[in-house]
């Protein structure tokens, strides 16, 4: 599937708080902010920085891999609204992610089994389905998974 197809078959959630779309050689960060004045960064970006109320920020973006800061899972259907999801509602983790040097941000999880996750965890960003509108266009969201590839072996194995 080219660039091209993944453009009509699928869209961002919303615009501008990932890069989109994704390629091999240009994969998925989230866009954030930085104050120019004071070096706050933001996510989802924001014109104006909360800390120093400065008008002055540029658009950055932000690290694709982190560490899970904390977590907890959602095992019940919440109500409606605000949840959108399907009525065949399936249990699913949410988290704080590190991103080194950055900030926390807050995201699904891709594991939704707690005796998988751990604080420290080191954890990678990827795209994940959100919902399939009428004409059959997937929309799809951020979330982080575990970052196999990070993992230290002897924690795996202790």
């Amino acid at each position: 599937m080219t660039t091209t197809d993944v453009a009509q078959t699928q869209q961002p959630v919303a615009e501008g708080l990932f890069t989109w779309p994704p390629t091999a050689d240009r994969p998925t960060r989230l866009i954030g902010s930085e104050c120019v004045d004071c070096g706050l960064v933001s996510f989802p970006a924001a014109p104006d920085c909360v800390r120093c109320a400065s008008a002055n920020s540029k658009e950055r973006l932000l690290a694709d891999r982190g560490t899970l800061w904390t977590y907890t899972t959602q095992d019940f259907r919440p109500p409606s609204p605000p949840y959108d999801g399907p009525d065949a509602f399936e249990p699913y983790a949410v988290g704080y992610v590190e991103l080194p040097g950055e900030l926390l941000v807050e995201a699904r999880l891709t594991e939704p089994d707690p005796r998988r996750l751990r604080i420290g965890q080191a954890m990678r960003l990827t795209l994940v389905p959100y919902t399939v509108r009428d004409d059959g266009t997937e929309v799809v969201t951020f979330a982080f998974t575990p970052d196999e590839e990070s993992a230290d072996p002897e924690e795996e194995t202790a």
